[in-house]
């Protein structure tokens, strides 16, 4: 079995490249294992490295060495194949897939915690092909990541201006509410949406937590629709919204599980984030990929760790 390991340089604050190829060599003279690094550094790259390890053919462990970013890319490369498991070494800033482990996040930081780890499927959102790990947003919350992709290239702000400018952008310039039809397993709904959030895991955003008892590995994705409501309401009651309390908000917020969703627009684009990519269409499409990638984790380590009952 060979254990790679993808990294990405350029993710968090910090190159960690050094640090990686380290606990390469010590699995290497410690195990005996057959060990290998690789650096991306473009987009997509984690992916197109992952998937020609799985066409090989043999069995590799591959460790997903950077933030959420490579981690959906190493996971988009490795769906499908039996004979691949990945895990994923946090060197990024957010790192939001690894919330769903909870406490054990922080043993996933050594490699020495990983190798014989046991390996377990995860279910993953598809949207045409493209796979989501965690969670898949349209609305304000999606346009506002873009809004941070299109500021982060001034000089003149830094991560925090970035959000920040997008923010101000969005919610001062641009309306909230837009008029879709949101199917969910055949079952259509036309009205004004602020945003529509479909769930495997729990955590995005750096920090929000739409539905706090989504879990990766039960077959349907937790679906939570918000209604348009002002401007000044929906400043009010994000909070409410991020921390999972949507129950709170019974007269905009409705939550439901489903296999499919499908999100329609006559007019103007949708603006739909995977993973943290943002992409635009009038038709989204959204499936459960079903046990669609293996995951290796330390032993006893739980990826419904922070699930609500």
């Amino acid at each position: 079995m060979r254990h790679v390991f993808i990294i990405n340089p350029r993710a968090g604050k910090k190159d960690q490249t050094a640090r990686i190829y380290e606990m390469a060599d010590r699995l290497r003279s410690l195990h005996g294992l057959d060990c290998a690094c690789m650096l991306t550094d473009r987009p997509g790259g984690a992916t197109e490295m992952a998937r020609r390890l799985a066409e090989s053919g043999g069995e590799v462990r591959v460790y997903a060495c950077g933030g959420d970013g490579t981690v959906s890319e190493a996971a988009n490369g490795l769906a499908g194949f039996a004979n691949a498991a990945m895990t994923c070494i946090p060197a990024g800033t957010g790192n939001d897939f690894l919330k769903n482990f909870g406490p054990d996040l922080e043993k996933f930081r050594d490699a020495e915690n990983l190798w014989n780890g046991p390996s377990f499927p995860l279910d993953l959102i598809d949207c045409g092909g493209r796979y989501c790990l965690t969670i898949a947003c349209s609305g304000i919350d999606a346009q506002v990541a873009e809004g941070v992709h299109l500021y982060s290239r001034s000089p003149l702000l830094n991560g925090r201006g970035s959000y920040l400018a997008s923010v101000a952008a969005n919610f001062l310039l641009r309306p909230i509410g837009h008029r879709w039809t949101v199917t969910l397993d055949g079952e259509a709904e036309e009205g004004d949406f602020a945003l529509v959030s479909v769930c495997n895991g729990r955590h995005y955003g750096g920090g929000s937590t739409p539905v706090p008892e989504a879990r990766m590995d039960d077959g349907v994705l937790n679906t939570i629709l918000i209604h348009k409501i002002s401007k000044l309401a929906f400043a009010r009651l994000f909070g409410v919204y991020s921390a999972g309390n949507y129950r709170q908000l019974p007269q905009i917020a409705r939550s439901m599980t489903a296999r499919e969703i499908r999100i329609q627009s006559r007019d103007e684009e949708i603006v739909t984030c995977l993973d943290g990519e943002c992409f635009r269409s009038r038709d989204v499409v959204l499936r459960l990929a079903d046990k669609r990638v293996n995951f290796f984790g330390p032993t006893g380590c739980n990826p419904n760790a922070t699930a609500r009952p």
